[in-house]
C-alpha cells in the first residue's frame, strides 16, 4: 500500500506488515516515525531522504541500520552558483531574474509564508501578496504563477502543469516545491526571507534548479542581515555538499533529542561532544554493534541492560528500533 501520513492514523490496520518504506523522512516527526513501526511486528524499514542528517548524528540515530549514501550529482546536473544579498539589492536581483526570462528560461521565488503575518514579526515575505505585487510591478509583462499548500490539489496540479509547459515564467511559491518538482528549464531561484529557513532546507530548495543543461543560480535574500544571518548564508554561498551543510547547521542550531520529540537544540549528552568527539562516537557505535552481536538481549551485561531498559521506559522506543 502506498499512501500519505494517513497510513499512520489509528484507523489504519495491516494484516501482516513486513516492510515500511518512508520516503522524504525529514518531513515526518519523531512520533510519526514511531507510529509507523508500531503498525507491525518489527517490520523491516527503509528510510530515504534527500536532506542529509549530519554524519555524526547518523552514527547515533541510525547506528542499527545499514547506511547507504549517494553524494554525487545525478548525470547532467550542474553546481548551482549561490549568492547571499540583502534587501537593498532586491531590484538588482529581480533584474537578473528578468534576464533569465528574456533568454527563454524560467524560475522560482520562494516565500516562507502564504499570507502576511498578523503577529507583526519583522518583514517576512508572504507568497500571495508578493505574487500580486511583483506581477503588477517589477515583473509586469511576464507571466507569474502562485503555488502554496492551501490550494486545492487540482489547482496545484494545474499551476505546475502550466509551469512545466512554459506557460508560466515565474512561480512564486512556498516550500511546497521543496521536493518532487523537476523543471529543467528553470535556472534561477530566489529565496526571500532566507534567514527563516534552516540550512538543509535551503539546500533542498536550491536543488530545484540546475536540473538541466543551463547554468543556474540561487539568490538568498534577507531583510534581517544580522551577524548570525550573514554567517549562515555565507555557508550556503560557499558549500554545495549537503552533508557538509548539515554539519554546519547542526553546529549552529543543535540536533534535537535522539529519544524524545524535541527537534532542535543541543541533545543532552553528559560527556561526549558532537563536534570534537566524532571519532569517539564512531568507535562507540562499532563497540555497541559488537556487544549486541555477542549478546543480543544483553543478558550477559545485566547492569547495562538495566540502564538501557530505563532509557527506553523514560523516552520511548523510537530511538531503539
Amino acid at each position: 500500500m502506498t499512501g500519505t501520513h494517513a497510513l499512520i492514523s489509528e484507523s489504519t490496520e495491516f494484516n501482516r506488515l513486513g516492510l515500511v518504506i518512508t520516503d522524504e523522512q525529514h518531513r515526518f516527526g519523531v512520533n510519526q516515525r514511531k507510529l509507523f513501526a508500531m503498525k507491525g511486528e518489527k517490520p523491516h524499514k527503509l528510510v530515504m531522504s534527500a536532506t542529509p542528517i549530519p554524519r555524526t548524528l547518523s552514527l547515533i540515530i541510525y547506528g542499527d541500520l545499514d547506511i547507504s549514501i549517494i553524494n554525487e550529482l545525478p548525470k547532467g546536473r550542474q553546481p548551482v552558483e549561490t549568492y547571499a544579498v540583502t534587501g537593498k539589492l532586491r531590484s538588482r536581483a529581480l533584474g537578473f531574474v528578468k534576464k533569465e526570462f528574456d533568454a527563454g528560461r524560467q524560475g522560482y521565488i520562494v516565500c516562507p509564508m502564504i499570507d502576511e503575518s498578523e503577529d507583526g514579526i519583522g518583514e517576512v515575505q508572504a507568497a500571495k501578496a508578493y505574487a500580486e505585487k511583483i506581477a503588477s510591478g517589477e515583473l509586469k509583462g511576464y507571466t507569474v504563477g502562485l503555488l502554496h499548500g492551501k490550494m486545492l490539489p487540482a489547482e496545484k496540479d494545474a499551476v505546475m502543469a502550466d509551469f512545466k509547459e512554459g506557460k508560466i515564467q515565474l512561480l512564486v511559491s512556498t516550500t511546497v516545491i521543496e521536493v518532487g518538482v523537476d523543471v529543467p528549464n528553470a535556472t534561477v531561484i530566489m529565496i526571500e526571507s532566507s534567514d527563516r529557513f534552516g540550512l538543509s532546507q535551503l539546500h533542498q530548495l536550491r536543488g530545484r534548479v540546475g536540473r538541466g543543461k543551463y547554468k543556474s543560480t540561487c539568490i538568498l535574500l534577507t531583510d534581517n542581515a544580522t551577524e548570525e544571518t550573514r554567517a549562515r548564508l555565507k555557508i550556503m554561498s560557499t558549500l554545495h555538499d549537503g552533508f557538509a551543510i548539515a554539519e554546519e547547521d547542526l553546529k549552529m542550531r543543535g540536533g534535537g533529542d535522539f529519544f524524545g520529540s524535541r527537534q532542535s537544540g543541543l541533545p543532552p549528552l553528559k560527556i561526549a561532544d558532537l563536534y570534537s568527539d566524532r571519532q569517539l562516537l564512531g568507535e562507540s557505535s562499532q563497540a555497541a554493534k559488537q556487544l549486541l552481536s555477542a549478546s543480543p538481549d544483553l543478558s550477559e551485561y545485566p547492569i547495562l541492560k538495566e540502564k538501557v531498559l530505563a532509557l527506553i521506559n523514560e523516552n520511548g522506543s523510537e530511538g531503539m528500533n
